[in-house]
């Protein structure tokens, strides 16, 4: 087994097919990336204990009128079994995620580096489809520990393994096309979520009876779904020799002052330069803009535009709260709304890192921080002029460029640091992530309650907000603007290089073969790409429908 999983082992041979590479880095990132649609869960989950009138138990928070409240009665939720959970119980879940995805993939992305994108993938799956099954049981039983344990904390350390565990791979198959072998991948994150909350819809409903939502069923059948799906993306993996480069293919001469480094900086080294901590703040600020409107989505359309959305425009949200029937059309609505930002948001991950390879990592930035510091401007404007159309536009491209900034920035890295460490160096860049994940919905979220409490009228309650998050991309633009190339006492020496690919049982590649072919293995590369095409096809045509009421 040990010989099995070994980075000797997966070492490719001169004629492998690159194209192989990011279906099974597709097949790993669509599965972890159902941790973005768990909110799918939420709703059956706060109804599963039902009282003898056939009635959902009241929640274990009933009467919690203050946050302190609140938290006492999460704490008391933990393992009552006689009482249901709250959205704010189970949104703890959430922010696990991709609080212990950034921790884990900071901590153990030197280990990914010298043991193999196989066994970190391996690992993923055991991590990430175990917790589903301790999630599972935990729902069997009440006990809502163990879902925090099971999917936010094991699973997280399964989300943030898998979701490096082909950037540095990718990265040096396609030294050519960086941003869009990354842009690939990553995109497969993006689109977890359109492919899993429809799929846990429908298994729900077919588990669904008398007493049951079937939702402890559903979490096992996901299991063993993704687990064949990241099991068989692990085992595809293989890593290019050490020198090896695409037939036909010369890297472009550079000068002292470009962007893109001809040597590596040592992982224990990079957080010691100013240019990881100018991306550090890039990355959070392009982050913790778009997280938080993109997450309270449905409901500030809804608040904004009210009965707009539903060919009622002299009724406000106030009106159509009181109303099942209207506040159901709204929801409908909103759900589109959410459907078609998800598109947005997968896409944009593929165009804008494919467009980063023509355009510079640098430049890209720049527009996604110009670009976007307009749009939230243009957002306040809409929302007070009631311009569905061009506020919906605004989200859409504000969307693409929140997946655009994830895809770009391990090809960013590897331009500044080298391709050596680049995978454990984007896993510590992730911590902004975590960051982002908290500060982004805390600011927007404490805004909008803070401005309703002020008796502020729902359709403007979010002005201020798009202000201030405009603000934060001028601090990524200024960060952005920063970055220069890395100074030359950071780099390793040839000699310190040599260690550093023997410690990584790197093989080099045989004099000849580095402009090796990669056109072998077609009708394999074809099966591969069926096999996370068909599964991305169900998702977009999923999220289509949903998102079609808008324009109905």
């Amino acid at each position: 087994m040990a010989s099995f999983l070994s980075k000797e082992r997966i070492t490719a041979s001169p004629n492998f097919n690159r194209w192989l590479i990011p279906p099974a880095a597709l097949a790993l990132h669509l599965c972890i990336g159902m941790a973005y649609g768990f909110s799918v869960f939420w709703k059956p989950l706060g109804n599963v204990l039902l009282g003898a009138d056939g009635k959902a138990l009241a929640t274990c928070a009933a009467g919690a009128s203050t946050f302190g409240d609140k938290l006492a009665g999460t704490l008391r939720a933990l393992t009552a079994t006689d009482c249901n959970w709250t959205q704010f119980d189970l949104g703890w879940m959430y922010t696990l995620f991709f609080v212990v995805l950034g921790c884990s993939a900071a901590l153990w992305g030197g280990w990914l580096e010298r043991a193999g994108p196989r066994k970190a993938g391996l690992v993923s799956t055991l991590c990430w489809c175990g917790g589903l099954l301790i999630s599972a049981y935990g729902i069997y039983v009440h006990q809502l520990w163990m879902m925090w344990l099971g999917s936010g904390v094991i699973g997280g350390i399964g989300l943030g393994l898998g979701y490096i565990s082909p950037v540095s791979t990718l990265i040096k198959w396609f030294p050519d096309k960086r941003g869009m072998a990354t842009g690939m991948a990553i995109m497969g994150f993006g689109g977890g979520a359109m492919i899993g909350s429809p799929l846990a819809t429908k298994l729900m409903a077919h588990f669904a009876a008398p007493g049951s939502a079937g939702i402890w069923q559903t979490f096992v059948s996901l299991a063993v779904i993704y687990t064949v799906f990241m099991l068989l993306g692990s085992l595809s993996y293989r890593v290019p020799p050490s020198g090896w480069k695409p037939a036909n293919w010369t890297p472009p001469a550079t000068s002292s002052n470009s962007m893109i480094a001809q040597n590596h900086v040592h992982l224990k080294n990079a957080h010691r330069t100013p240019q990881f901590w100018l991306l550090w703040l890039v990355l959070c600020m392009n982050v913790s803009a778009s997280i938080g409107i993109i997450g309270a989505a449905a409901p500030m359309l809804q608040e904004t535009f009210g009965g707009a959305l539903i060919n009622q425009p002299d009724v406000g949200f106030a009106d159509i709260k009181k109303d099942e029937g209207m506040t159901a059309a709204a929801a409908a609505v909103g759900a589109g709304f959410v459907g078609l930002i998800s598109l947005f948001n997968i896409f944009g991950r593929i165009a804008w890192a494919s467009s980063s390879d023509k355009l510079g990592r640098k430049q890209t930035y720049f527009i996604f921080f110009v670009l976007g510091a307009v749009l939230y401007t243009a957002l306040a404007f809409a929302a007070g002029a009631k311009s569905l159309a061009l506020f919906g536009a605004c989200i859409c491209i504000i969307a693409s460029m929140y997946g655009g900034g994830f895809a770009t920035i391990p090809a960013y890295l590897a331009d500044l640091f080298g391709t050596q460490f680049v995978g454990a160096i984007h896993g510590r860049l992730l911590t902004a992530w975590s960051t982002a994940g908290v500060l982004g919905p805390v600011v927007v979220n404490y805004m909008h309650d803070v401005r309703l409490e002020k008796g502020v009228p729902f359709d403007q309650v979010y002005s201020s907000v798009f202000y201030v998050l405009a603000g934060m991309l001028v601090v990524g633009f200024i960060a952005n603007l920063l970055v220069k190339p890395v100074a030359a006492k950071y780099f390793m020496s040839a000699q310190e290089l040599a260690e550093e690919k023997k410690i990584a049982h790197e093989k080099v590649v045989v004099a000849g073969e580095a402009g090796a072919s990669t056109g072998g293995g077609k009708s394999v590369a074809v099966i591969m790409w069926l096999l996370v095409l068909i599964p991305i096809s169900f998702g977009i045509w999923s999220t289509l429908q949903k998102a079609w009421i808008l324009f109905h």
